[in-house]
């Protein structure tokens, strides 16, 4: 083909060429836009999802606490407040198991306080007795017993009497032997016969007899007078047999709910010479040996072990998260697997921390609020003699 030929030719084409190349960059300059517009789209996903905060969900609150038999510790005490009280006998050692109203200890006081109750019932078959003899009223024998007995005071009295009036008759007798002694003396004396003091000696030996005399008349009065009575209440109890008379009857009613009543007493004193177990539950130290004055801590320690409780602080801030049933670990370096319970009790105060951490650094005077937790019944089995074991509690939260 000659020049001439391709020159006409690339002339004719060229226009058909310009609207190719305007076309393609039109196509090039619209793709670039659209993929620049999803560029953009794309990005602004990616930096909304990397402004998204992942903020992870708590599942577990952990707090310090301490081991518990169920219903806390208790000091059981003498029932009586007395300083004398004294253990005579302690019938339980560290771990036994103890039942309700089992005695524990006794007291050295209790031979003698038994002593007082068997005295005090005597006295209430005693005073039974007599109600009962008053009601059934005087027997024959008991009048002609007190008759005779009237008899005999009587002729005790004559006996007395006449036994007096014989001595009152001697004593006069030497009355008039020392008056008539004395006189004959004193005319001697005064004729200048005698001496002045034998004169007084015979003075003397008249006064003494009179006294004598004066005493014996005194005697005879009393014995008079004592007879009398005697005799006198003597009928006195024989009328009162004689006859039955209500207020007797009521007086002797009264004595026996006296006896009664003192009986309930002297038991109750009794009592208090056992020591007795308040509850259920184990021995865990002991405080008073025999023969010791009770401490100021009672006699022993006893607690509710065969169910172990969990006493947690859970910091005040945590306890939203904290409900009742929530499954609990408990775990310990004393043993070797996790304690499993679930949360009985959630306080209703704020209080102070008591369980500290074995960190010193890690303690601070924060507040929490006391959670209960129940240990199930292998875990109890497994701490058992394990009180006030520090443990931590991971509690399952809401």
């Amino acid at each position: 083909m000659s020049l001439g030929v391709l020159r006409q030719q690339s002339i004719a084409e060229k226009p058909a060429f310009r609207w190719g190349l305007l076309v393609g960059l039109l196509l090039l300059v619209s793709g670039g836009s659209v993929g620049w517009r999803l560029w953009q789209i794309r990005s602004a996903q990616l930096e909304s999802t990397q402004l998204v905060e992942v903020v992870p969900q708590i599942s577990t609150v952990t707090a310090l606490g301490r081991l518990a038999p169920a219903g806390e510790l208790v000091n059981v005490t003498a029932p009586t407040s007395g300083q004398e009280s004294r253990i005579g006998k302690l019938l339980v050692s560290v771990g036994d198991r103890v039942q309700a109203g089992e005695v524990i200890a006794v007291l050295d006081n209790r031979d003698r306080l038994q002593s007082a109750l068997q005295k005090a019932q005597l006295q209430v078959e005693i005073a039974r007795s007599k109600q009962a003899q008053i009601e059934v009223g005087a027997q024959s024998g008991e009048v002609q017993a007190q008759l005779a007995e009237i008899s005999r005071l009587e002729a005790e009295q004559l006996g007395n009497i006449a036994t007096q009036e014989a001595t009152i008759a001697r004593i006069e007798a030497e009355v008039n032997n020392a008056r008539a002694d004395f006189r004959r003396y004193d005319l001697l004396f005064q004729q200048g016969a005698l001496s002045e003091s034998e004169r007084d000696s015979r003075r003397l030996t008249l006064t003494t007899t009179q006294q004598r005399l004066a005493e014996a008349s005194a005697t005879l009065a009393r014995v008079q007078d004592t007879s009398a009575q005697q005799i006198s209440a003597a009928q006195a109890t024989l009328d009162r047999i004689e006859e039955i008379r209500p207020v007797d009857i009521s007086v002797a009613s009264a004595e026996v709910e006296a006896a009664v009543v003192a009986v309930a007493e002297a038991q109750a004193n009794l009592d208090q010479a056992y020591v007795k177990a308040p509850s259920e539950g184990q021995i865990i130290e002991i405080h008073t040996r025999p023969g010791e004055t009770v401490s100021i801590d009672g006699v022993v320690t006893m607690g509710q072990t065969q169910q172990m409780m969990v006493m947690a602080e859970v910091y005040q801030n945590d306890i939203a998260k904290v409900q009742l049933g929530a499954a609990v670990d408990v775990t310990t370096p004393v043993l070797s697997s996790p304690l499993q319970g679930t949360v009985e009790k959630i306080g209703l105060q704020v209080n102070r921390q008591q369980v500290v951490n074995e960190d010193p650094a890690a303690n601070i005077d924060a507040k929490i609020v006391d959670v209960d937790i129940r240990l199930d019944d292998a875990s109890s089995e497994r701490v058992s003699g394990l009180s006030n074991l520090q443990v931590t509690a991971t509690i399952q939260a809401e």
